[in-house]
């Protein structure tokens, strides 16, 4: 055997050893993430956000006219809450033992125990309310209300309407930061608003355009005070919490609806309609990169992070062909095969993550 065969043998060796002595480090790999399950459900074949409960392992899937809580460790649907009425969002405040949904087309919130999912309450809310949020440094909950262009505001603990806050443009998503502020993005405006939870007034709007054109999705990192807005040209804009900066432009798939931010891998996420999963990641607080685009499947636009265990859940269904346009969507949508709703699995490979 030659020295130069030995010495690559040795190599080789040495590499397989390292291998299986120890995990890699996170900071010397690229991440590579998977979808590592397909969990088909039967029932209705629209659905709009996805919610972790991470403590008692439950998916809340908002379907048209019902939420489904699905147990993810045995991928079943556990109950469902029925009586939604064009649903969108759900609100979980875990620390008063109950959940908060908008309904879309009936212009109100349904409040029920989080236990049992029996209802406890509806409230009036504005016009088309889409997303929600509940804010643990106030006990409050906000209904971003689309339709009207402002925010239903709930006391969690009495589930009263304490007010109704004007945004100056359509809201979309919303994010809250734990300390007293919630950012919501305005799809019409291009900009976020950013509103005191305390006071309940709006503080400022931080401009998107021209970078973000229709945002949509919102993610936050609380720590660093970092958005991650996604929007309707493909881009998702990195902007600074505390001034407004825009940080970084980043490319992503193609009809975005959901971003979320993982604290535990410092890595956001972008739910692409046209079927692939962006993932960004910090080289420091002011700088960013994509460092992964994941096949998913065509339609996977929502998605919700489970902290504890840095899975992702995305929601999508089999198409075939386009529904014509409509006064309410103005573009073509595709055409959703019944039947066929699934939620995907999303995990790091281990190899990557720097876990055994």
């Amino acid at each position: 055997m030659s020295a130069r065969v030995c010495k690559t043998a040795l190599f080789a060796i040495c590499a397989l050893v390292s291998l299986r002595s120890g995990p890699i480090r996170a900071d010397t790999l690229a991440p590579h993430y998977t979808v590592v399950e397909t969990i088909p459900l039967s029932g209705p074949t629209r659905w709009d956000y996805l919610t972790v409960e991470s403590a008692t392992h439950r998916l809340f899937i908002t379907r048209g006219e019902q939420v489904d809580v699905m147990d993810v460790v045995h991928g079943t649907v556990a109950g469902s809450l029925p009586g939604t009425q064009g649903v969108h969002g759900v609100a979980l405040a875990s620390d008063l033992g109950k959940g908060f949904v908008s309904n879309g087309r009936a212009n109100t919130v349904t409040v029920f125990d989080l236990t049992t999912l029996a209802p406890l309450a509806t409230l009036p809310s504005g016009t088309k309310p889409d997303a929600i949020v509940y804010d643990p440094a106030t006990r409050r909950v906000f209904a971003a209300d689309g339709g009207s262009g402002d925010l239903t505001v709930l006391n969690a603990e009495e589930s009263a309407v304490i007010k109704t806050v004007p945004l100056g443009g359509q809201p979309e998503f919303a994010a809250v930061d734990g300390t007293g502020r919630l950012y919501v993005n305005l799809e019409d405006t291009s900009q976020v608003a950013v509103v005191d939870t305390k006071e309940l007034t709006v503080l400022a709007h931080y401009t998107l355009a021209p970078d973000c054109q229709r945002p949509t999705g919102l993610a936050i990192d609380s720590a660093q005070h970092r958005l991650f807005a996604v929007c309707g040209n493909a881009v998702m804009v990195v902007l600074d919490g505390h001034t407004g900066r825009i940080l970084a432009t980043l490319p992503i798939g193609g009809g975005a609806d959901a971003a979320v931010f993982d604290p535990g891998t410092h890595r956001a996420f972008s739910a692409n309609g046209d079927g692939t999963l962006t993932v960004v990641e910090a080289t420091d607080a002011d700088h960013y990169r994509v460092v992964q685009t994941l096949p998913t499947r065509v339609t996977a636009r929502t998605l919700a992070l489970d902290p504890a265990t840095h899975r992702l859940y995305l929601a999508a269904a089999e198409t075939d062909g386009f529904e014509p346009a409509t006064g309410e969507h103005s573009h073509p949508r595709r055409h959703i095969k019944p039947g066929t709703f699934m939620i995907l699995a999303v995990e790091e490979s281990p190899w990557t993550s720097g876990r055994p």
